[in-house]
């Protein structure tokens, strides 16, 4: 039988709870508990695969508040979570020789695909860029152009 796409098998789990931020509690009114990082992460799951809004994530499922797993993602995504785990599993996929790298490619959404050279940062002042002085040459037609 296939596995749901929302659930987190225990050996996917194993590799995702060390790379998760860890915010401790404090001892005196240490409020109310946190919610359950893996029932958070199958949240953001169902959410991510079915394409609901997030607060049209249904109670029933126990995977808590769609706002709750909202700010899980991002607090993860701001933490580095997803970049470390694709990491992880590449350098598995790699040592155990699963991945064919000449079959791989690069885009724009890894990497920053620039055109051209690097612009050069301009010290100063702030403000509108200084225009160049115009080259002899320039001039005399810029002269010509308004009969002088």
């Amino acid at each position: 039988m296939r596995a749901k796409p929302s659930e987190v098998s225990d050996g996917l789990w194993e590799r995702i709870e060390p790379l998760l931020p860890r915010k401790p509690r404090r001892f005196r009114y240490p409020g109310r508990r946190p919610f359950d990082d893996r029932l958070a992460l199958q949240g953001i799951l169902f959410v991510l695969h079915t394409g609901i809004g997030w607060e049209h994530l249904p109670q029933e499922l126990g995977f808590g508040c769609g706002m709750t797993a909202w700010r899980r993602l991002r607090a993860w995504q701001e933490a580095g979570v997803w970049e470390r785990l694709h990491e992880l599993l590449l350098a598995e996929l790699h040592a155990a020789g699963e991945v064919e790298w000449s079959r791989a490619i690069v885009d724009s959404s890894h990497v920053q695909a620039k055109k051209g050279a690097r612009k050069q940062v301009q010290s100063g002042r702030p403000g509108p860029p200084r225009q160049q002085a115009a080259s002899p040459r320039r001039r005399q037609r810029a002269a010509a152009r308004l009969g002088r």
